[in-house]
């Protein structure tokens, strides 16, 4: 998909509301699960904390945290594969967010569209996706 829409973007107030309801767990993130806005596709899961959701609503721009690089993530910043955000949902429990984006080129590091490419299909695990971009010729 390429973006062709302006990003959604929140005033401070509406920031702080999202904020207000939001439970971060102990280690101070929350799941955020980033979904193709028009077809409903799942491309990916990833983990917020406050900053992150903070500069994901008031930029338009999907931003996470990095577990493994223990910094703030900004998705395509290096690789240009941006998601674009369309809506910022919360679940009932305050505990799960769906990012609703418009993805440009493909969300997953392996090169593929969407990160859930392997399936246990007749008793063996198997790829169903095929890699759409070689990310490592990308990052030469």
């Amino acid at each position: 998909m390429s973006t062709l829409m302006s990003p959604t973007t929140y005033q401070q107030a509406e920031i702080d509301a999202a904020l207000a309801v939001i439970k971060f767990d102990a280690q101070g993130l929350v799941p955020a699960i980033a979904q193709q806005y028009d077809t409903g596709e799942v491309l990916m899961m990833a983990w917020m904390d406050r900053d992150a959701v903070a500069e994901t609503m008031r930029t338009g721009r999907a931003c996470y945290w990095s577990r493994s690089r223990k910094g703030p993530w900004r998705k395509g910043d290096t690789s240009g594969h941006i998601q674009t955000l369309v809506e910022l949902r919360i679940d009932c429990d305050g505990d799960t967010l769906l990012a609703l984006v418009d993805q440009t080129g493909v969300a997953c590091h392996t090169g593929r569209h969407n990160c859930f490419f392997r399936a246990v299909r007749g008793g063996v695990m198997v790829e169903i996706a095929p890699i759409e971009i070689d990310m490592e010729k990308e990052k030469a």
